[in-house]
């Protein structure tokens, strides 16, 4: 399991969860409209969630239904 991030990060991408995370695994490029999480660098700590101004940060299980497509968005953008 990791954490997810997810639509409200669109467009805002306040760098807060960058700035606090212990393993650095979120990550985005110049072009990308937001942060995502390694999955296989997470750690599951929470702490990017719980700086996130716009709580666009989910664990995995909670994250809400309309947003599921975003666990596949995070995934896919480190397989580039």
């Amino acid at each position: 399991m990791a954490y997810v991030i997810a639509q409200p990060c669109i467009g805002v991408k306040d760098n807060s969860c960058v700035e606090v995370c212990p393993v650095d695994c979120i990550h985005s490029t110049d072009d990308a409209e937001q942060y995502f999480i390694n999955p296989d660098e997470c750690i599951d700590c929470g702490v990017c969630a719980e700086v996130c101004p716009v709580e666009a940060i989910f664990f995995e299980d909670d994250l809400p239904e309309q947003w599921a497509q975003f666990t596949a968005i995070n995934a896919e953008f480190f397989k580039k």
